[in-house]
């Protein structure tokens, strides 16, 4: 796989998939700046942040000339996709997707401001029809933004292939192999 010059860089695919653990890999390998939109959107008490704030937060991390953001919300993603050079797709059956969420239980992460103690029921019943719900709309946005270095990845090993190809020693940011 050819990548070329990654400098603002979208990580996205279904819950559960492994965007937040590639997108800290990548930020490790590129020296990129990381962004969560999971801490832009949520507050350590499991609310929301109002609609506004999150995508004037969002904007402001756009207009950054370096950057991986690590999340989906489809309200958004236009505008990301329209401001990034890379997206690189998680699609990943929901099976794989599933069983990630089982195995973040009880474990703290960088990407959320809290400890996930259980499955939510109606979070697994999104994941299980993300491939019918939610999956057309992202392809349809890779179509629309077929000028950009889309990169889609159909399983883990795929995304462990991907990540051995970056050059983690380059010494120049957002620079791939």
């Amino acid at each position: 796989m050819k990548i070329c010059e990654m400098k603002r860089v979208i990580v996205i695919g279904c819950p559960g998939s492994g965007k937040s653990v590639l997108s800290r890999e990548l930020h490790r390998r590129t020296g990129l700046p990381l962004y969560h939109l999971d801490n832009l959107y949520w507050n350590a008490d499991k609310t929301t942040v109002p609609g506004d704030i999150f995508r004037a937060a969002l904007a402001k991390i756009l207009e950054r000339d370096a950057w991986i953001i690590d999340g989906n919300y489809g309200s958004t993603m236009e505008m990301r996709m329209a401001a990034c050079d890379t997206v690189v797709f998680l699609d990943y059956p929901s099976d794989v997707c599933i069983a990630g969420i089982r195995s973040r239980i009880g474990v703290a992460r960088e990407d959320i401001p809290w400890i996930e103690t259980e499955v939510d029921p109606e979070f697994l019943a999104f994941v299980e029809q993300y491939g019918e719900e939610s999956r057309p709309k992202v392809c349809a946005l890779l179509e629309q933004y077929a000028d950009k270095q889309i990169i889609v990845l159909k399983s883990r090993d795929e995304g462990d292939a991907f990540l051995a190809a970056l050059s983690s020693d380059s010494g120049k940011p957002g620079i791939g192999v």
